[in-house]
């Protein structure tokens, strides 16, 4: 029966293919890029590596099949991942041109700027995490304990953003207790927030 257990180091390669896996709303995201570790470099690994205390995997007999990943203090992570993650990546990704851009600079640019996570109208909600379960592990529960084991980690608030138009990814949030949170102009983002534990 798979578990919720807390994160180890021999899981990093598991949470990346889980990563890029799920990355397009919620399905198959392998060779949408020119490596697949982009979506682990942006939205997984800076949290394993810098926060490895808030995350939990669902270990399906020794093999992680989902996550969550975090952080209790968004303001201090971000400023973290400018002084820490990047210069870890090093030169890996080129820093993108100015608008107009590829699918794929777009996506490198959020790599270089971690300011972004910070949204004034968040402050309520100083936590954010990221979830992905493989397709044979969603809809059974697993998806709501890595986000009550994180909750009951982080202690504060938390919020996430979603992309507006994955409805699916909406309907499981809303079941989970998180709730929409006002944020001028999101572009093509919701934010949602949950109370502390």
């Amino acid at each position: 029966m798979p578990e919720i257990r807390p994160y180890r180091p021999a899981d990093l390669a598991a949470v990346y293919d889980i990563c890029v896996r799920t990355a397009d709303l919620g399905g198959d995201a392998r060779g949408r890029y020119s490596t697949d570790e982009l979506m682990g470099d942006l939205f997984a690994g800076p949290y394993v590596h810098l926060e490895p205390d808030m995350a939990f995997v669902v270990d399906d007999g020794g093999a992680a099949v989902g996550y969550v990943v975090g952080t209790a203090d968004t303001a201090t992570f971000v400023k973290r991942y400018r002084d820490e993650w990047i210069p870890l990546i090093g030169e890996k990704y080129p820093v993108p041109p100015p608008p107009p851009r590829t699918p794929e600079q777009d996506m490198v640019a959020l790599h270089f700027h971690p300011e972004r996570m910070i949204v004034a109208e968040l402050a309520d909600h100083p936590a954010h995490l990221h979830i992905d379960l493989l397709p044979p592990y969603q809809r059974r529960g697993f998806g709501r304990q890595l986000i009550d084991a994180f909750v009951r980690k982080a202690q504060v608030g938390v919020h996430l953003g979603m992309v507006t138009t994955n409805v699916r990814a909406r309907a499981f949030y809303d079941r989970v207790g998180f709730t929409e949170l006002p944020v001028p102009d999101p572009g093509p983002i919701t934010y949602l927030g949950r109370r502390a534990a």
